[in-house]
């Protein structure tokens, strides 16, 4: 276990230090802060219009971060021989690859926390502008309503982000066993069609009822093999619909959604993103048990 902690201290440092990772969470925070300037025209709909994209420009980045980061720690080190120095020590190769897959969704983490923490920001700020309400009123019904409105806004955000980065821990482990053999040239494309595939499994389940045994046989193993994304967005929950928060106008809502209830929801949703990645690491252990660490003439 100390090995492990080692092995992820160090490719948490190396990932956290690589130029693209600070080119791009700087990128990120750039487009959040000018998107929550900027309204979107949508009639009393623009803090969830903003909500909506900024999670999704976070999900794109820090993907993009985390898949440079599999092929630098792992694919470049078996290439130019330092994977070779590494292993002449006494540590397993398993504990090399969960260490180096710990140390890069851990700086996933990092970067969706830096991001998430600027969307709450600027939330929390445009509020009152998109709702067309008074921050500086003296009426105490007003602005207890925009304390309600951010305190919702901002308790359906932070599920989302986890969400967020859950399913880029599940994409991080799938790049991660990608790595051991092929480089980011194929590796970055790879995981952002099993990305669009993974989005895509929802639509197979109806064929698991289907007459014809192949097409029920496809679908039983595409939905198996292929990443399950849809588990990871509750969207329609946290940002679309209204969360119930004690004592706000929520609350007294039928339809209004519990916190409790999206967090029973995240739990599940993370044992499933655990099992997955642990199928995607295993599959990745295999590969790397059988690769030469020799380089090119590996």
């Amino acid at each position: 276990m100390y090995r492990t902690s080692v092995i992820l201290r160090h490719t948490f440092i190396e990932a956290v230090v690589q130029p693209i990772y600070s080119l791009l969470v700087a990128l990120g925070a750039a487009v959040l802060i000018v998107f929550g300037m900027l309204p979107f025209f949508t009639l009393g709909e623009d803090t969830v219009m903003y909500k909506s994209v900024a999670l999704d420009v976070v999900l794109l980045l820090v993907l993009v971060i985390t898949l440079f980061a599999t092929s630098k720690s792992i694919f470049d080190e078996i290439e130019d021989r330092t994977m070779l120095t590494l292993m002449s020590k006494p540590v397993r190769r398993w504990e090399v690859l969960v260490g180096k897959y710990l140390g890069i969704v851990l700086a996933a983490l990092l970067a969706v926390a830096i991001l998430g923490g600027l969307i709450l920001l600027c939330t929390w700020s445009r509020i009152p502008t998109d709702y067309q309400l008074r921050p500086w009123t003296l009426d105490d019904r007003e602005l207890k309503q925009i304390h309600d409105l951010r305190i919702m806004h901002l308790a359906g955000l932070v599920p989302s982000l986890v969400l967020v980065w859950l399913q880029i821990s599940v994409l991080a482990a799938i790049g991660v066993a990608l790595s051991t053999r092929f480089s980011l040239v194929v590796n970055l494309p790879t995981v952002i069609l099993l990305y669009i595939a993974g989005n895509l499994t929802r639509f197979l389940y109806p064929l698991a009822d289907d007459a014809s045994a192949l097409r029920r046989g496809f679908a039983h193993t595409a939905s198996t093999v292929l990443p399950y994304l849809e588990v990871f967005d509750i969207r329609h929950q946290t940002i679309y619909h209204d969360i119930a928060m004690g004592g706000s106008r929520a609350a007294a809502a039928n339809n209004a959604v519990t916190l409790g209830a999206i967090w029973l929801y995240i739990a599940i949703a993370a044992g499933y993103g655990i099992a997955y990645a642990a199928f995607a690491l295993s599959a990745g252990m295999w590969l790397f048990q059988t690769r030469e660490l020799g380089g090119n003439e590996g």
